[in-house]
């Protein structure tokens, strides 16, 4: 597996696109807007909306301009800039919502689940989830016209920083948003990839973006859609209507993998889901001596979080450092991250999982040294450069960071 790594993200690299002009940034996270603005974004004309400028990184203002289920607990939301501009970004990436719900100012990150070879909107999709303040506050009260401010897109989970020339997709639950994305990249641009997407769910009315997938599966011979599913019910239901799907019964297993991609062995695989099911799945790789060379992850599990907090806090120092940013100086202790230090002098900054899975706080280390529990958002050629990851990294000297 060879990767292209770049240092922040420039999408023109990997497609020749023009250059973005930055974003002109918002200093406050507003509150979902109740008042439709539909139409100050549903009847931009086609041709302002191909003469937009690209949006490759930083902060924007979006307009919910759709929103529908996907299935009884998710729902899907079509976004556009309140400035007509085209999205760019790498198959696999995720934004950053910046939300006040309640008075209190809110971060979390969701997988883009559309592809940028339809660059004129976003898609994002969520899962309810009990007691989840923001996927409830969002899919019961984010509607049409409604307006949101995000950042990104960020993450290395994707299509360009991972090179392949077969690809398994192995996904679980809401897992299967960013294999959307990659699917629908490859199928756009590459109408030959080699894919083998293997999907598990509960039941049949828990299979998220069902049409799609199987109209992608449907035009392409190099394309195989199978579903594991937990329940038989409507199994043959499901087969019947996409003639080009597999599907078996029970959960993920060695013998149903090689059954339904003998070949998987030369594929490299891309892993999302619930923190059990991609454990479940590394466990089983590893026994069948499957080159982990060749195996992705992403994660905004609970179970990761909690090992990068204990990590953080384990060895704990007590001795005083300083913490220079501009020309602020702060002074931090050994056992405290750079991230505590950054939000005590209210420098502003997007942490969205605090726990160094979404990239999202990324910050150079200018001068000074520096120990990190995780790297895993951040390329080889961004930890040369010196960038690290707020929440996940101690300081052990006066350091000067450049946000």
């Amino acid at each position: 597996m060879s990767s292209t790594p770049s240092v922040g993200f420039s999408f023109s690299q990997a497609l020749c696109a023009q250059a973005a002009k930055s974003v002109t940034p918002v200093n406050e996270a507003p509150v979902i807007k109740t008042t439709p603005t539909l139409e100050s974004t549903a009847q931009v004309s086609p041709k302002a909306l191909l003469a937009a400028d690209n949006w490759q990184r930083g902060e924007v203002q979006l307009c919910c301009v759709e929103k529908w289920h996907e299935t009884h607990d998710v729902v899907s939301f079509r976004f556009q800039g309140l400035t007509p501009v085209k999205f760019s970004f790498k198959p696999g990436q995720f934004i950053t919502f910046k939300l006040d719900i309640n008075g209190d100012k809110v971060y979390r990150s969701y997988t883009i689940s559309s592809s940028p070879s339809r660059p004129f909107s976003l898609v994002v999709t969520i899962k309810k989830i009990a007691g989840g303040v923001v996927s409830n506050y969002l899919t019961e009260s984010l509607n049409v016209g409604d307006e949101v401010t995000v950042t990104g897109p960020d993450g290395i989970f994707n299509l360009v920083d991972i090179e392949a020339d077969k690809y398994l997709f192995l996904s679980a639950g809401c897992g299967v948003t960013p294999m959307h994305s990659m699917s629908r990249w490859l199928c756009d641009t590459n109408t030959d990839s080699d894919i083998a997407f293997v999907h598990s769910a509960k039941t049949v009315d828990d299979i998220m973006f069902a049409n799609s997938i199987a109209t992608m599966a449907s035009r392409s011979q190099h394309f195989n859609l199978n579903y594991v599913l937990e329940s038989d019910d409507n199994q043959q239901h499901l087969t019947d209507k996409y003639a080009s799907t597999s599907c078996e019964s029970g959960r993920l297993s060695l013998a149903t993998l090689v059954k339904l991609v003998p070949d998987y062995q030369q594929r490299t695989v891309f892993v999302c889901g619930p923190e059990p099911y991609m454990a479940a799945v590394k466990l089983m790789l590893e026994a069948a001596e499957f080159d982990m060379s060749q195996f992705n992850q992403e994660s905004f599990g609970a179970s990761s979080a909690m090992g990068l907090k204990a990590a953080l806090e384990s060895n704990p120092s007590t001795e005083q450092f300083m913490l220079s940013i501009g020309d602020k100086q702060v002074p931090l202790s050994g056992d405290q991250s750079l991230l505590d230090g950054i939000e005590s002098a209210k420098i502003p900054i997007i942490a969205a999982c605090r726990s160094g899975v979404c990239g999202a706080c990324k910050c150079q280390v200018v001068s000074g040294t520096t120990v990190s529990s995780s790297q895993m958002a951040l390329t080889p050629d961004e930890i040369s450069a010196g960038f690290v990851l707020a929440c996940s990294t101690k300081i052990t000297s006066n350091v000067r960071l450049q946000m």
